[in-house]
């Protein structure tokens, strides 16, 4: 009787398969290619999701533009772009952004304070988000207007500036002259204490 292989599907005397042999391990640089080729997919997948979040925020960009069209030429707190990040934003102004919430779908417009993120709006629909930075930019503009008018209202005439610069040019030359006299007293007191005696 010839040896069976055991490889072969050959079942034994009591009608059943033999125990599978287990597979032999992988090479180890078998198992790395395979990690690499299933982490390729997996970022494939996280620059599709992030090409799509810029996507919806150049969407956005795009509905913003008649409203950025009015704000005054000379105001130039607003700098508005998209930055391309781990998280894409569509920045409003220094402190402002939108960006997407965890589902990727729905928009969200944050401000960074002094206490932390505050959320100002979110919404599935652009227009809602056009309304809310609508409302924010002519806060902002408000806020602007009134800090202007308050920094011109604190600001001295030409006339009350001139009188303290003469002072303290006057108070400078005075300080100047006792520290000049201060000075080379203390050089003649040096003298006459090292003088041999």
């Amino acid at each position: 009787m010839a040896a069976q292989d055991p490889t072969s599907n050959a079942k034994t005397p009591d009608g059943k398969l033999p125990p599978a042999q287990p597979a032999a391990p992988k090479p180890l640089k078998e198992a790395i290619r395979d990690a690499r080729i299933e982490a390729a997919e997996r970022s494939g997948v996280v620059v599709d999701l992030r090409d799509a979040e810029v996507a919806r925020l150049e969407l956005l960009d795009e509905a913003l533009n008649p409203l950025f069209a009015d704000v005054p030429a000379g105001v130039e707190i607003f700098d508005r772009g998209i930055s391309r990040g781990d998280v894409p934003k569509l920045w409003i102004d220094v402190i402002a952004h939108v960006e997407m919430g965890r589902d990727k779908r729905i928009y969200r417009f944050v401000q960074d304070t002094r206490f932390g993120r505050k959320v100002l709006a979110e919404s599935y629909e652009v227009r809602d988000l056009v309304d809310a930075v609508t409302r924010y930019v002519a806060r902002r503009l408000v806020e602007r207007e009134r800090a202007l008018a308050d920094d011109s209202a604190a600001q001295p005439t030409a006339a009350e500036t001139a009188k303290p610069v003469r002072r303290r040019r006057g108070g400078a030359w005075f300080a100047f002259l006792l520290g000049l006299l201060c000075g080379v007293g203390a050089l003649f007191a040096l003298a006459w204490l090292n003088m041999p005696h």
